[in-house]
This record gives C-alpha cells, sequence and structure tokens, in this order.
C-alpha cells in the first residue's frame, strides 16, 4: 500500500490499537465470507494484522476506556506530554525506576513528589 498524504495523526495506546484492530478483523471476516474471494495483497495485510492483533492482545494491560481515562488523568499532572502518558499507560510502572526510565530522554528529570504522583495514578488502575 502506498501512502500519499497523512491526513491525521493520533498516538494510541496498545488497548486503542487492539480495539481498533479488532474492529478491523471482525470487518474483514464479514466481507470476505460475503464476497468468497482472496487475493494475495490481502493475505499480506492479513498476516500483519494478526501479528499486530497478537502483539496488542499480548501487552496490553487495561481496557481502551480505562487507558484513555487514565492517560487524561496523567495529562493534568506536571511535566507530562501525552507521548510519555501513553508510554505510561503502556507500560505500567511499578517502581519509580522504571517511570525515571520512561523520562530518561527527556531534557528535565522529575522530584520525587512528582514520581509518586504518576505511581499513584498508575496504581488505582492496575
Amino acid at each position: 500500500m502506498i501512502v500519499k498524504e497523512i491526513i491525521n495523526e493520533v498516538v494510541l495506546t496498545l488497548a486503542e490499537a487492539k480495539e481498533i484492530l479488532s474492529a478491523l478483523r471482525t470487518s474483514g471476516e464479514v466481507k470476505k465470507k460475503e464476497e468468497g474471494k482472496e487475493e494475495e495483497n490481502e493475505e499480506e495485510i492479513r498476516y500483519e494484522r494478526r501479528k499486530a492483533f497478537e502483539h496488542t492482545t499480548k501487552f496490553a494491560k487495561l481496557g481502551a476506556k480505562e487507558s484513555r481515562a487514565l492517560i487524561n488523568e496523567l495529562l493534568g499532572l506536571a511535566k507530562m506530554k501525552e507521548e510519555i502518558a501513553v508510554r505510561i499507560v503502556d507500560l505500567m510502572p511499578r517502581s519509580k525506576n522504571e517511570v525515571r526510565a520512561i523520562y530518561a530522554k527527556e531534557r528535565f528529570t522529575l522530584t520525587e513528589e512528582n514520581i509518586e504522583k504518576i505511581l499513584d495514578c498508575v496504581a488505582k488502575y492496575e
């Protein structure tokens, strides 16, 4: 598939990606049964989708709604970007060192208080 133009870009959690892939999977199966045909291109896409779906199923720790709620809660904290909030939701850190590792590439460091707030938010959703 050749992409000509990016219309919109949104950062998704694994749980949200899983929900989208499962919706595509069920709609694709229905369409395939209706048409009764299968092309080579579709088989490649199905393989990639299947692998992506397996990955999201294995590693998504929350549901789509819970993950979006946690992101919204995390965005209310200081020094929080949406990309970092998504990474936190996907990884669900349990220790201060795990939170520090998530923030390792950022140009600022977190205080102990900020780390505790992040861990408290994560603990609510476990």
